[in-house]
């Protein structure tokens, strides 16, 4: 399974536009400078593994934007907020986050990071290496998506 993005973009009507992200959750990496990568490589062991994300039972994250709000232009792109459902770990819950989109030769970027508590969602934080490592309840995901058009049907 990859990682797949489906946006619908309206430059005219940004209110109407929509995205849909899915992503393999085994594809997701730690990423934390301070920790050794020996520390590294145990939490991105155990975030993958039962305790956490359960990749083998929730193979998944998806996305579904239900609503997009407070545009404003911002120089040659726009800043809006973007409200959808976010299915992590078999839970599903409303998130709403900032996010800036820019359309430049047919590719739109958007740029956004996205807070949320693992508890939400059913997720203990946990503790490796003997409780030298400890990950923190809340957590930030920071993206970037590049969409170019698709020939219509």
């Amino acid at each position: 399974m990859a990682t797949s993005t489906s946006v619908q973009f309206d430059a005219g009507k940004l209110e109407n536009s929509s995205v849909t992200l899915r992503v393999a959750a085994k594809s997701l990496t730690v990423v934390d400078p301070g920790e050794s990568d020996k520390d590294r490589q145990q939490v991105q062991a155990t975030m993958l593994g039962e305790s956490v994300l359960d990749t083998a039972r929730y193979a998944e994250i998806i996305f579904r934007s239900t609503r997009v709000t407070k545009l404003e232009r911002q120089g040659d792109g726009w800043r809006l907020t973007l409200t959808g459902t976010l299915l992590l770990h078999g839970a599903e819950k409303l998130v709403t986050f900032p996010l800036s989109a820019r359309l430049s030769g047919g590719e739109l970027t958007a740029q956004g990071e996205v807070f949320f508590l693992q508890t939400d969602y059913g997720i203990k934080p946990v503790k490796v290496g003997g409780g030298a490592v400890k990950v923190k309840d809340r957590l930030r995901i920071h993206f970037e998506i590049h969409a170019h058009a698709s020939a219509g049907p």
